[in-house]
């Protein structure tokens, strides 16, 4: 009989390095599915989630092709609490279906979930052992500001939007500290995955 793989939630703030760890985990073929991903399936053109947030938003959030014009919505929902609430209350169940649906197929011995908001959203809920990318804030502005070219404001504004870092770490049952170079940061991944190849459930 073959047991079902058990749950890794991956989670980090802006410019941790989180996909940089998550794409090591899939090189050493662990399944993992991408919540970010799993939101965009979720408002794809003919499905429900969408017609709901255009009856609700107005017509105005779609681009011309019928998909959704996420930068109008975002627009809509960044200063304005109560519209954000409206929309997590209808896209967040659904984006959780959309997860446990794919994590179902994994072939691996455990999987991996991979999401920015693992603790916000509540989907550490769907996990059995919670991994915490983590950097100096400094760097994670460097990093982000590098990648992104976004301003120091802007991702100052990203930084506090998302869980601080106590509340993440409040949550973590494996801390991984990304303020080395990359062929570091891939030795401690392997570290990890021989350690979680080795647990049942998740737990030691």
């Amino acid at each position: 009989m073959t047991t079902k793989p058990w749950i890794l939630g991956l989670t980090g703030g802006i410019g941790s390095g989180k996909s940089a760890v998550a794409q090591h985990f899939v090189d050493l073929g662990v399944h993992l599915v991408d919540a970010d991903h799993a939101a965009r399936w979720v408002v794809e053109p003919g499905k429900p989630a969408l017609g709901k947030i255009v009856e609700h938003f107005g017509p105005d959030v779609l681009q011309a092709d019928g998909q959704l014009d996420r930068a109008a919505l975002r627009s809509k929902i960044f200063t304005d609490a109560e519209e954000r609430r409206w929309l997590e209350a209808l896209l967040h169940p659904l984006i959780g279906e959309e997860i446990i649906q794919y994590l179902a197929r994994a072939q691996s011995p455990y999987a991996i979930l991979v999401s920015p908001l693992l603790i916000e959203s509540g989907q550490h809920k769907l996990t059995h052992r919670v991994l915490v990318v983590d950097a100096p804030e400094q760097l994670q502005i460097q990093r982000t500001m590098a990648r992104d070219h976004s301003s120091d404001e802007q991702v100052h504004a990203i930084l506090k939007a998302q869980a601080s870092r106590e509340q993440r770490l409040s949550h973590a049952n494996d801390i991984l500290l990304n303020d080395r170079d990359l062929h570091w940061l891939q030795t401690e991944v392997e570290r990890l995955h021989a350690f979680y190849l080795t647990l049942r459930g998740g737990q030691a």
